[in-house]
């Protein structure tokens, strides 16, 4: 069954099979919907992760986007939206497709619930990914919590481009960072801090950019984790006048572009455009958002398509 989307590429719908890749109907382009297979359910210290059979929407996901998946129980008639960790694209199961989670409400506890083999509702990819670098520079990866999940994603197709890749991980406690040996293995050099001091530098992420970009050799910083650390480490970019790309966490509750509760407020020509996170998103030019206006009544307008775009790198 197809669902038309108001707002965004009707998705084609997949139909998956023990390992075998499903036959797609649809546009070639547009997001796809999928019943997908649970291929391997895992904990990663203290979060969650899924893999699911889904060639399709492996083959077209970017570091940055996301998917919508369909729970059940009470109080989960919405999808829920999760960024993509990782992909496989070939493999005796064909593609597959990684997200991470934490249980924070009846939603992800059923996901962390699912048997292997079972079969989950799917859109996607969804939003728009991190922009790559058109020129040789040395990359800034910065993330709190399992924010830090889509930028290993894309730390790997950094690497592939022969980019220099730094990480910065943080988050409350040693038992909240996210996969620590992952993004040690996909970095040239790594910084783990704790606001309790019980793993790496005491403090926050924000604490240890100053040196890391005090070499100069820094391009551009990509960033995902929660809004405030997000606005503060697009200060401190702008300050060192380095571009920064933020994937943001904002609440969705279509994640297509609907019903309008992801609307952010962005500079676009001397106005404010409230642009949707799940659609011209989740990936911003940091500074191009009006942080200290996050969260206020939207005043102006509501802008879309190409015309809306806030990747700059400006």
């Amino acid at each position: 069954m197809t669902a038309a989307l108001s707002g965004c590429e009707e998705p084609a719908v997949v139909s998956s099979s023990r390992g075998r890749a499903p036959s797609v109907q649809g546009r070639a382009d547009g997001p796809l919907r999928a019943q997908c297979e649970v291929l391997a359910y895992q904990r990663i210290g203290n979060y969650h992760s899924l893999t699911f059979v889904a060639p399709e929407m492996a083959e077209r996901a970017r570091p940055g986007q996301f998917v919508s998946v369909a729970v059940k129980g009470e109080g989960t008639l919405l999808r829920r939206p999760f960024s993509i960790y990782a992909v496989s694209r070939h493999g005796p199961w064909a593609g597959t497709i990684e997200i991470v989670f934490d249980v924070v409400g009846p939603g992800t506890r059923y996901l962390s619930k699912l048997a292997k083999h079972s079969s989950v509702d799917i859109v996607g990819p969804l939003g728009r990914s991190f922009p790559m670098p058109q020129q040789a520079v040395d990359c800034l990866l910065v993330g709190g919590g399992y924010g830090a999940a889509p930028l290993l994603f894309l730390a790997q197709r950094l690497q592939q481009s022969s980019l220099r890749v730094n990480i910065v991980l943080g988050a409350a406690t040693q038992n909240r960072l996210f996969n620590i040996i992952e993004a040690k293995r996909l970095s040239a050099s790594s910084a783990f801090t704790t606001e309790d001091g019980s793993f790496g530098i005491h403090g926050r992420v924000t604490d240890v950019l100053e040196r890391m970009l005090a070499g100069g050799t820094v391009g551009v910083i990509y960033a995902c984790g929660p809004m405030p650390m997000l606005a503060a480490v697009t200060a401190i970019a702008r300050e060192h006048r380095v571009a920064v790309q933020v994937a943001v966490e904002e609440a969705m509750a279509c994640g297509v572009g609907v019903c309008m509760t992801c609307v952010l407020p962005v500079r676009r020509d001397r106005r404010t455009a409230n642009l949707r996170a799940c659609v011209e998103g989740p990936v911003f030019n940091g500074k191009t958002i009006l942080w200290e206006r996050l969260g206020r009544q939207p005043d102006d307008e509501v802008a879309s398509g190409e015309e809306a775009t806030a990747q700059g790198w400006a």
